[in-house]
């Protein structure tokens, strides 16, 4: 068989060739963060796979972190190496009547729309190559119990939201270029009234949804999956960091 060497970069650094050649290559960027008020979740950071030629020498590599959850919560940021360039993942929708309304973003994948205030409910666009939508959030002003879309993956759209149930995050996909399977870049799962009904995180390093009765919070993506945030009545998510990781035979 074919043995490899394996470099895996999860933050920004330095990949020094010893010689010109092929490489494999996994870029995945950062998620994004979750919305509050019964927010959408963030999308999964942009998940791109290539093989590409370099020459010997020293080249960049970029590693995005993820988007922090707020009011208005921030996508995740790009991760790349040369040319092959991952998207940070959207920012989930907030959802209130209170100023929290900024809407869902496009990314890698795209973040999930928010709900109570029906101008929040629309979702953000993923990325072609590289990610999915989210899912649409559930409510209109003064509209309870709302939900919040799932926030985009790598491998699926995110889940809408229904009356009183939080929409599931879209799931990564897996990769065994280090040797071993591993999933990563799953979105966010969305946020809804009941914590029966929370979105779930998509597998791949995504975080579940919270509620507001009782209070749970939204989980943040997995550190160097590019999972999203999960969105959150109070306290959302966090998006996960992204990762870049390159084989070549020996």
């Amino acid at each position: 068989g074919i043995n490899y060497k394996v470099h895996t970069f999860t933050s920004s650094g330095t990949f020094t060739a010893e010689s010109s050649g092929s490489v494999d290559v996994l870029v995945v960027a950062g998620g994004g963060g979750g919305g509050i008020d019964f927010g959408g979740g963030g999308g999964a950071g942009g998940y791109r796979t290539a093989t590409v030629s370099v020459t010997g020498g020293s080249h960049s590599i970029y590693v995005g972190a993820g988007g922090a959850a707020a009011n208005a919560s921030n996508s995740g940021s790009n991760s790349s190496f040369g040319d092959v360039i991952s998207v940070g993942g959207g920012r989930g929708s907030g959802g209130s009547t209170y100023g929290n309304s900024a809407p869902a973003s496009s990314g890698g994948s795209g973040g999930g729309g928010g709900g109570f205030n029906s101008t929040a409910n629309s979702y953000g666009a993923g990325t072609s190559g590289q990610g999915n939508r989210g899912g649409s959030g559930y409510g209109a002003s003064g509209h309870l119990p709302s939900a919040g879309g799932g926030g985009g993956g790598a491998g699926a759209v995110g889940g809408s939201a229904s009356y009183n149930v939080g929409g599931d995050a879209g799931n990564g996909l897996a990769s065994s270029i280090t040797g071993s399977s591993v999933t990563r870049a799953g979105g966010g799962g969305g946020s809804t009234y009941s914590s029966s009904s929370r979105g779930a995180g998509g597998a791949g390093g995504g975080g579940a949804g919270g509620s507001s009765t009782p209070t749970v919070y939204g989980g943040s993506g997995s550190a160097n999956t590019g999972g999203g945030g999960g969105g959150s009545y109070s306290n959302a998510g966090n998006g996960g960091s992204g990762i870049v990781i390159i084989r070549y035979a020996i």
